[in-house]
């Protein structure tokens, strides 16, 4: 546990309970209601981080985790090794990808989080977080990393398990999904869009989901946790978090036309970006995190628990299919 004392005295606050909650700390403090986090990477991509949420905040963006300064002005504390923030505590509920007004409100609010992103200059002192421009690259070796995984499990001595004989049973599937989404990323005006962004200075969120969307008593949308965030083509928040919400709503094209009409009714979607958007749609990017996970224990997850999410993936594939077709048509791609 981290010295509380040390938060207390770099945050100049008394700490009167202190509540673990989905992997963050809630402080009940002499002044009011906090979030305290352990964070795992460093205090230049926490600056960067942080000068993010202030730009939002600037330009009106204002219902999300703003972090509190230390005495010395900076947005963290060191605790021995470890690096830690406070921030505000925001009351309410996760939003629900089921119901179809939460939807509504969380793509308009994704679309104004965009618009208030434009023009940040990150702080002097921090790590520029960018993968403009590094898309091609990231698919080409995904793809290639597909052979790689097969054939870990070629190789392997002892009994191939059920996750084994799934990911050999489908990766061709996904390998090839994942090439035709490289040709159309490739055949899109991708690095023009990339050059518009790095023109923009905008930032992407780069992990909108229900979770981190907070619907407070007032049905206000705020956003939290910002520590994936950096420069980004917006149609990668837009594909993320289509995604997240289709799979599931059994792939149902309606509401993917619900949550682009949002976006659109705040922040129209140029044509070109559509391109882009089926792109990452048609990118096995969920395929490839879970074996990714499995073969390099990045997560762990009980055997039974893989291949639980492997066996969803292979079941929900012929609605996708259908979803992915009936998507390229609906807009001209």
């Amino acid at each position: 546990m981290m010295r509380e004392f040390e938060i207390e005295r770099q945050f100049d606050l008394k700490i009167e309970s202190i509540k673990p909650s989905k992997g963050v700390y809630c402080l009940k403090t002499d002044s009011g209601t906090r979030c305290l986090k352990k964070i795992n990477y460093g205090t230049q991509k926490l600056l960067f981080v942080y000068g993010a949420k202030e730009h939002l905040y600037k330009n009106g963006f204002h219902n999300i985790d703003r972090y509190y300064l230390n005495k010395d002005e900076n947005p963290y504390a060191l605790v021995n090794e470890d690096i830690y923030t406070l921030s505000q505590w925001i009351d309410g509920r996760e939003c629900d990808f089921k119901n179809d007004e939460d939807l509504v409100i969380a793509s308009k609010s994704l679309a104004r989080l965009h618009s208030a992103s434009k023009g940040y200059e990150p702080p002097e002192n921090s790590k520029l977080k960018t993968d403009l421009g590094r898309w091609p690259h990231l698919m080409e070796k995904r793809i290639k990393s597909f052979d790689r995984m097969r054939e870990m499990v070629r190789r392997k001595k002892t009994h191939k398990r059920d996750f084994d004989m799934n990911y050999i049973k489908s990766v061709d599937y996904y390998k090839e999904l994942g090439k035709e989404a490289l040709e159309v990323l490739n055949s899109s005006n991708y690095f023009e869009i990339c050059k518009r962004a790095e023109e923009e200075k905008s930032f992407c969120h780069h992990d909108y989901t229900y979770h981190n969307i907070i619907i407070d008593n007032e049905n206000n949308i705020n956003v939290i946790d910002f520590d994936y965030c950096k420069r980004e083509v917006r149609a990668y928040d837009i594909a993320n978090f289509l995604m997240k919400v289709l799979k599931r709503r059994d792939w149902d094209l309606n509401i993917a036309k619900l949550i682009i009409d949002a976006y659109n009714s705040e922040s129209k979607i140029q044509e070109e970006e559509y391109k882009v958007i089926y792109a990452f749609l048609l990118f096995p990017q969920r395929f490839w995190r879970l074996s990714n996970r499995y073969y390099y224990n990045e997560v762990n997850w009980i055997q039974s628990t893989f291949n639980k999410k492997i066996e969803e993936l292979i079941e929900e594939q012929e609605k996708f299919k259908k979803f992915i077709e009936e998507f390229k048509e609906l807009y001209n791609l």
